[in-house]
């Protein structure tokens, strides 16, 4: 039976409702219990009940929406009435402990790829229109690198700090970067992202091919030179062209320029593009988060 305190924060919720919540519109998108099969069937990961693996699964949608970290994911669950609703008001919220737990058991097994599967199934089920080709592109996670005993200078390229652990140094024109690099391919038209990879900073943008044989791949000139998978490859050239290169690659432009939206959404709408966290493995599941919380939110804007 729920208590007066429940009915009271419904009742409440129910006033504020008016206000068309953007969580409440994308907590209809999807049916959330699709996901619960995909956990293992063993102990309940970190010993809660079956059905708390979506609320924990929910949880995690709400910090890449929001980029925050497991303490200020605490603080705004319980503080928020939207989150509360998002959850299903629940009767307890989980602590932080909970929280990043949950996501290193992630680490662990194949969970968090078939987690991604399936909301890309249930995507494709919405029959949204789409361009032909995909675009892969790499964008920068950046990290602390931590800082020398004097607390003053960063340290050097063979650092490995407790803080720093996976996350590497590299330069892209002037501009150092240290941390981690999420390798994406971009649906054409829906700007959906497909398929997600992570790696150390600095791993080369080409060294990861997230094609299949039957894509169209459309790529910038980083990738001049490298093979792919795919069937089609539209990869800008570099170097002297001709006239006949350089409109061809203008016109690749154009088309591969949808790769870096959701970057721009992520940097500008939720305030992401950073991590707190110290291997590649839980840098992965974080950003798989953020990037299926990414296609959640484009997929509302697509359905509008």
């Amino acid at each position: 039976m729920e208590s007066l305190i429940d009915f009271a924060l419904q009742e409440k919720y129910a006033r504020v409702k008016k206000l068309r919540s953007r969580l409440e519109d994308m907590n209809k998108l999807i049916e959330w219990n699709k996901f619960l099969p995909l956990f293992p069937q063993r102990a309940t990961l970190v010993g809660r009940p079956n059905y708390e693996k979506i609320l924990m699964t929910k949880l995690m949608f709400l910090q890449g929406w929001y980029t925050l970290s497991d303490e200020e994911l605490e603080f705004q669950v319980n503080d928020r009435l939207s989150f509360q609703q998002f959850l299903g008001f629940p009767k307890t919220v989980p602590d932080y402990s909970t929280v990043w737990r949950f996501r290193e058991a992630l680490t662990q097994d194949d969970t968090m790829d078939k987690l991604w599967d399936e909301l890309q199934r249930q995507i494709d089920e919405k029959n949204i229109k789409v361009e032909k080709g995909v675009i892969q592109d790499a964008t920068f996670i950046v990290a602390d690198p931590g800082k020398t005993k004097s607390g003053m200078d960063e340290r050097g390229q063979a650092a490995k700090t407790s803080r720093s652990r996976d996350g590497s140094w590299t330069k892209k024109g002037e501009k150092s970067y240290f941390g981690y690099k999420a390798h994406t391919k971009t649906e054409r038209g829906s700007k959906i992202v497909k398929d997600i990879a992570v790696t150390t900073a600095k791993v080369h943008d080409g060294a990861i091919d997230l094609a299949v044989a039957s894509d169209v791949m459309y790529r910038d000139r980083g990738y001049t030179g490298i093979k792919t998978k795919a069937k089609g490859d539209a990869t800008m050239k570099r170097g002297n062209l001709s006239v006949k290169d350089k409109l061809r690659n203008k016109r690749i432009q154009l088309k591969r320029n949808q790769g870096e939206h959701p970057y721009g959404t992520i940097s500008r709408s939720f305030h992401g593009g950073s991590t707190k966290l110290t291997t590649v493995k839980r840098v992965f599941v974080q950003q798989a988060f953020v990037f299926m919380a990414y296609n959640l939110f484009r997929l509302g804007f697509l359905l509008r």
